[in-house]
């Protein structure tokens, strides 16, 4: 037998040997599977803190209305999205953006100055030209709840990411909350919009969508169980692997003559003795005596 036939043999071998543990053991293999998975799925529901994503879309462009130049400069936006993904997580953006985080308004209508009546004289007759305007208080619209977020939380909390061959990209922002992540991707996105025309020669930013409450990203339950169950389908066949290599029962014959040495004398045939063998000899006994006596 060649050393390429009996390394073959030793294969089907060993995979005969490994399908006969783990059909001899599928009961521990299930509860190991079972059981771990069982955990996974615990820690990943109920012990895991839980993060949220929303994401919102952006569009820079340049106005113009030459329409050569209209292209080049869609060309040159497209190529700028990578700048304009740089300049989103940079220091100034997330600062005010965190500054309007604690106090989340906007300007709805500006504040108007008192002024007083103008009056016109003819004639020793004074005339009324112009009433006298009360002055009114700015007004001012709360779009979310108030949050303690510095720029250094901002940077971690939000990604952006950009598509090939376009002008829209997207931010997204991760909290502990759907709220707080939607008001954070939201504000980031204002900044952005009122900071980049003084940043670049960009006059047109558009938020295409605003950010919605967020949806859960982490923990992804079904994923973490799916990772317990392959654990515990491992772990057992490791466990079961590494007790049958220890275990230094002689099963074959060929393990004394091959591996130690020795010469095979022959061979003791198991004998199954029927039940009532017992009986059966005494019962021979009794009867012995009792012909013995006669």
């Amino acid at each position: 037998m060649s050393a390429e036939q009996q390394n073959n043999e030793e294969v089907t071998i060993d995979l005969r040997r490994l399908f006969i543990l783990i059909k001899k053991h599928i009961i521990s293999i299930l509860i190991w599977m079972i059981g771990l998975g069982l955990i996974a799925y615990g820690v990943s529901e109920y012990v895991l803190v839980p993060k949220y994503t929303a994401s919102t879309q952006l569009l820079v462009n340049r106005k113009t209305t030459d329409a050569n130049q209209a292209y080049t400069n869609q060309q040159a936006d497209i190529n700028a999205v990578t700048t304009y993904k740089d300049i989103i997580t940079s220091n100034v953006i997330l600062k005010g953006a965190s500054k309007y985080l604690a106090n989340p308004v906007t300007l709805v209508k500006k504040a108007t100055p008192a002024k007083k009546a103008v009056y016109k004289t003819n004639d020793g007759t004074r005339t009324l030209v112009k009433k006298a305007v009360k002055a009114k208080p700015a007004v001012y619209k709360r779009e979310s709840k108030s949050y303690s977020v510095s720029a250094n939380e901002l940077a971690s909390a939000v990604s952006v990411t950009t598509t090939t061959s376009s002008q829209v990209f997207t931010l997204s922002a991760t909290a502990e909350t759907p709220a707080k992540a939607q008001a954070i991707a939201n504000a980031v996105a204002k900044e952005f919009k009122e900071q980049i025309p003084k940043i670049m020669d960009v006059n047109n930013v558009t938020i295409v969508a605003e950010a919605a409450k967020g949806t859960k990203s982490y923990p992804k339950v079904k994923m973490i169980t799916l990772v317990g169950v392959l654990a515990g389908l491992v772990i057992s066949l490791l466990i079961i692997i590494i007790k049958d290599l220890s275990d230094t029962t002689v099963r074959e014959d060929s393990f004394m003559t091959n591996e130690l040495g020795l010469t095979n004398l022959g061979e003791i045939a198991h004998i199954t003795m029927p039940k009532d063998w017992t009986f059966t000899a005494k019962t021979a006994e009794k009867r012995g005596s009792s012909r013995r006596r006669v």
